[in-house]
């Protein structure tokens, strides 16, 4: 299992097939080839890209 990229929580909920919902800071994480992709959920249910938050070795994970 891996942790969040902006909280290290580990409290992570799986919300779907690779995706997953971060207890700690409430935002969606999203793994695709190695990679972790972050969205803040907005007020109307869309999500807001959070990658540019963080660089690339902080969003690369070994399955």
């Amino acid at each position: 299992m891996f942790q969040c990229p902006n909280c290290n929580s580990k409290d992570l909920g799986k919300i779907g097939v690779n995706q997953y919902y971060c207890w700690g800071c409430f935002i969606e994480l999203s793994v695709s080839k190695g990679k972790i992709f972050t969205h803040q959920v907005e007020e109307d249910g869309t999500l807001s890209s959070l990658d540019d938050l963080f660089g690339e070795d902080e969003r690369t994970i070994n399955m």
